[in-house]
C-alpha cells in the first residue's frame, strides 16, 4: 500500500511538473496576428475586460497601488513599514505611542499658547484639532460593509450545495488558521499590504505570461478534480431527499 501511494504521488507531481513546463511563456515570432490580440483579450484573468487600473476601482488608489507616482507609493509602503517595525521590532504598544503623541501635542499647544502672549503682547488663538463625525462613520459604514459581505459570501458557499467551492472555502479558512498561528494579527495585515503594493505592479508588467501560467495551472486542477470526482465521490452515496420528504 505504500508503494501505491507513492508512485500515484510521484504521477500527480510528475503530471504537474509537466503541465507547469508545458505552460511556460515560449519565445514568439514577430509576427502580428489580430486573432491571437483578441484571444488574449477573452483570456484575461478570471475573465475581466477591463485594464488592471479599472479593475482595482481606478482613482488615487489604483494610481497608488500601481506604483503611477513612485515617489506617493513609496512613502505609503515606508509609513506601513515603520508602524509594523515600531510595533513589532521594538515593542512598542498601541497605547504607549498615542500617549506620547498626546503630551507632544499638549506641550506644543501650552508653549504656543503661553509664549506667543509674551512675544506678540497680545493672546494668539492656538489652532484646535477636530475631526469630523462623518469620518468615524464612514469608517465603520465601510467596515460594516466588507463584514457583511464577507459573511454572506460563507453562508451561499455553505448553502448552495456545491461540494467544490465549499471545499475551497474549507481550505481558505484553514490556511488562514495556520498563517495566524505563525504570527500575530498585525503582522498579517502588513503582509497583505505588502502584497497589495507589490502584486498589481508585478502583474501588470509580466501579465500574459502571469496568466497562461494560472491558468495552465487552473486547467491541471480541474483535470484532477475530476478524476477525483469520478473515482471517489461520484461513488459516495447520496440521499434522496424528496422521498424522505414524502414519507
Amino acid at each position: 500500500m505504500p508503494e501505491r501511494s507513492e508512485s500515484a504521488t510521484e504521477k500527480i507531481m510528475s503530471s504537474i511538473i509537466d503541465t507547469i513546463a508545458d505552460n511556460l511563456p515560449k519565445q514568439k515570432s514577430g509576427q502580428f496576428d489580430p486573432g491571437a490580440v483578441s484571444d488574449k483579450m477573452k483570456n484575461k484573468l478570471f475573465g475581466r475586460q477591463k485594464t488592471l487600473h479599472g479593475a482595482l476601482g481606478g482613482g488615487k488608489p489604483a494610481d497608488v497601488l500601481l506604483w503611477r507616482n513612485k515617489k506617493i507609493s513609496s512613502s505609503v509602503l515606508a509609513l506601513a513599514t515603520a508602524i509594523w517595525i515600531f510595533f513589532e521590532w521594538l515593542d512598542y504598544h498601541f497605547l504607549t505611542i498615542v500617549s506620547f503623541a498626546l503630551v507632544l501635542g499638549m506641550v506644543a499647544q501650552f508653549v504656543w499658547s503661553n509664549f506667543s502672549n509674551m512675544l506678540s503682547g497680545s493672546p494668539s488663538q492656538v489652532p484646535r484639532v477636530e475631526l469630523p463625525d462623518e469620518l468615524f462613520v464612514n469608517i465603520a459604514v465601510a467596515i460594516g460593509a466588507q463584514v457583511n459581505k464577507f459573511l454572506s459570501f460563507l453562508q451561499d458557499v455553505s448553502c448552495e450545495r456545491n461540494l467544490k467551492h465549499f471545499v475551497v472555502a474549507i481550505i481558505g479558512l484553514w490556511a488562514a488558521a495556520v498563517i495566524g498561528s505563525w504570527c500575530n494579527f498585525l503582522t498579517v495585515i502588513y503582509i497583505g499590504f505588502v502584497c497589495a503594493h507589490t502584486l498589481p505592479v508585478l502583474y501588470e508588467k509580466y501579465e500574459d505570461q502571469v496568466d497562461d501560467f494560472l491558468y495552465g495551472l487552473l486547467g491541471l486542477l480541474r483535470d484532477q478534480y475530476q478524476k477525483l470526482d469520478q473515482g471517489v465521490l461520484s461513488k459516495i452515496p447520496k440521499g434522496n431527499l424528496k422521498a424522505k420528504k414524502s414519507e
